[in-house]
């Protein structure tokens, strides 16, 4: 019996394990020996919600702040490319007005021009403007040759006799006289000599004057386009050739032109090759853009479109290609527009390989304004809530502490923030800086500034509660009784106690700014362009058409708000249970 109590019995781990059972979390031995940060972190890892939302935030900061660094694109980059649009090309309209075509080296000012047209209306061959006289001769059907006119020769005489004297500097051709003669016997207010000079005649009975005429002006309502459509000489010669009314041909110089009318009376140039050079019409035809060359035969198609009141017509460009081209009326103007291929802004594109979400209304990639817009929106929210936390500290801490006068001086100043109404003061505050025009990055800083002192009571009254169940405490009498002074015993005793609540608060405000912060922007109080946050992206969608059409302009920064304040508030729902078990249910 004996050897059989004596005897040891084999050593097996199950009965270490009975020796030895495991310590669960919250038995008491294993409490002893955990810290209390490392309690709340068991707690915290154990909410399935709180690490979900820890990884939501742990993907905006990377999306953010390292998206934006590996990014190939800039915030503000604007994306251009020639695409085809439907646009101006030019305007046409009937002319009815002179237009006109200097010699070279001539000047004609206005008062002359309008001086002009008084003398054609009136029937009158000489015209005087500024002291200057100056000779018209009507060439054709509202075709008029300008000249200028100097005074040559003048003499007295009695029945169509005169003994006409050259003025000083003159030098008659030796038909002079004759051809003054058979012009004065002839009533004729113009002669010209062999050598090709014109002269303006002007007759009385007792008196004869003279003048040599210098070509100065055309003045035509005829409408040219092509590369001579503005010289002098060829122009004089096309309209002289127009005169009979049908093809003809003319020189210039030692070139040859051919005269040619279309069905619709568009009168074709062409040199001696063929090649176009100029055509003329009584529309007008002016280029939206300068530079602007009509393909051949553009007049006559829009003559022929205007006739046959037609909307549109197609003509063969200069590449050979057949180009549509739309007309309308306005008023007393016909308006031409074509595709061209122009060079302009990537608005609203939708998502591609380069841009995953496509372009904004600017032009510029959605994905890297997200990610800029994230660092703004979340440093927004962090610096609101740090600023929160530092004023509603020290206030709340010191109104707790010394309590009477202090405190209700304190607590008074928290009634009036919390009276004063947001919302109004952000909408003066936005026409305060755009009045003045602040930058946007300043914007930021006063939107900052601004969100943090109306934040700030909430802080200070949870502080002063805590503080005034706290300073009654033990430890508190213990360390008034050391000599402690009181900025330790409020900031190195009270306040650390107070840090738990703290955590729990900024970070549910933190999802609470972030709200307020696109709701700013959205409303055009908040971060303005070319700057992104969240909330201004969604602004930009102003109108129900883009908000159906392009969706992948404003969802995902819906999306990443949405998630953004899940993720804090997840995160601000496990630290609240972690650090006070007893307030999960």
């Amino acid at each position: 019996m004996n050897d059989i109590e004596n005897q040891t019995l084999p050593h097996t781990p199950e009965d270490e394990t009975c020796a030895n059972p495991a310590l669960a979390l919250d038995d008491e031995r294993r409490v002893k020996v955990l810290s209390p940060g490392m309690l709340v972190f068991k707690r915290f890892v154990r909410n399935r919600l709180a690490i979900t939302g820890a990884l939501i935030l742990l993907f905006m900061f990377l999306f953010s702040f390292v998206g934006g660094w590996v990014s190939p694109y800039r915030e503000s980059q604007v994306f251009k490319d020639y695409q085809p649009m439907n646009k101006l090309y030019a305007a046409v309209t009937q002319n009815e007005e002179f237009r006109y075509v200097l010699a070279q080296g001539q000047t004609f000012d206005s008062t002359a021009k309008s001086k002009m047209i008084l003398a054609i209306t009136k029937g009158q061959n000489t015209f005087e403007s500024g002291g200057d006289t100056y000779g018209l001769e009507q060439e054709g059907a509202d075709f008029y040759r300008v000249t200028s006119a100097v005074l040559v020769a003048s003499g007295k005489g009695i029945k169509n006799r005169f003994d006409v004297k050259p003025a000083d500097g003159f030098t008659p051709p030796d038909d002079f006289t004759a051809a003054f003669d058979a012009a004065l016997a002839a009533k004729q207010t113009a002669f010209a000599t062999a050598d090709g000079q014109t002269f303006l005649l002007k007759a009385s009975k007792v008196e004869a004057k003279v003048w040599l005429q210098t070509d100065l002006a055309l003045a035509s309502k005829l409408i040219f386009t092509g590369a001579r459509a503005d010289d002098y000489v060829f122009r004089l010669a096309a309209e002289r050739a127009m005169q009979a009314g049908g093809d003809a041909t003319f020189t210039v110089g030692e070139d040859t032109y051919a005269l040619r009318y279309t069905d619709k009376g568009v009168a074709m140039v062409n040199d001696a090759q063929g090649n176009p050079v100029a055509s003329a019409s009584h529309f007008l035809m002016k280029a939206s853009l300068v530079g602007t060359v009509f393909p051949d035969g553009f007049a006559d198609a829009v003559q022929e479109a205007i006739l046959a009141a037609q909307t549109r017509f197609t003509l063969q460009d200069e590449t050979g290609a057949q180009r549509l081209y739309y007309l309308e009326r306005n008023a007393k103007e016909y308006i031409i527009r074509t595709e061209l291929q122009t060079f302009q802004i990537k608005t609203y594109t939708s998502p591609t390989p380069a841009h995953p979400l496509g372009t904004d209304g600017n032009g510029m990639d959605v994905v890297t304004r997200l990610m800029y817009g994230g660092r703004v929106s979340l440093m927004i929210g962090f610096v609101v809530v740090l600023l929160e936390v530092l004023i509603g500290v020290v206030l709340g801490g010191v109104a707790g502490f010394f309590g009477k006068w202090v405190d209700n001086v304190i607590m008074r100043t928290v009634d009036i923030f919390n009276c004063l109404p947001g919302l109004p003061l952000f909408v003066i505050l936005g026409a305060v800086m755009d009045t003045l025009k602040v930058e946007p990055t300043y914007r930021i800083f006063v939107l900052m500034i601004v969100m943090g002192l109306l934040g700030w009571p909430y802080i200070a009254r949870v502080v002063r509660g805590q503080i005034l169940s706290l300073r009654e405490q033990e430890f508190m009498t213990a360390a008034e009784a050391t000599g402690l002074s009181v900025k330790r015993r409020i900031f190195r005793h009270l306040v650390p106690n107070v840090i738990p609540q703290l955590i729990v608060i900024s970070t549910m405000t933190l999802g609470e700014v972030i709200l307020v912060e696109a709701t700013l922007s959205f409303l055009g109080l908040g971060v303005k362009y070319p700057l992104a946050s969240w909330g201004s992206i969604i602004n930009a969608v102003s109108n129900l058409y883009v908000m159906t059409n392009y969706w992948f302009v404003w969802i995902p920064a819906g999306m990443l708000i949405l998630l953004t304040v899940l993720g804090f508030n997840f995160v601000g729902d496990g630290l609240r249970d972690a650090f006070d078990p007893k307030m999960k249910r």
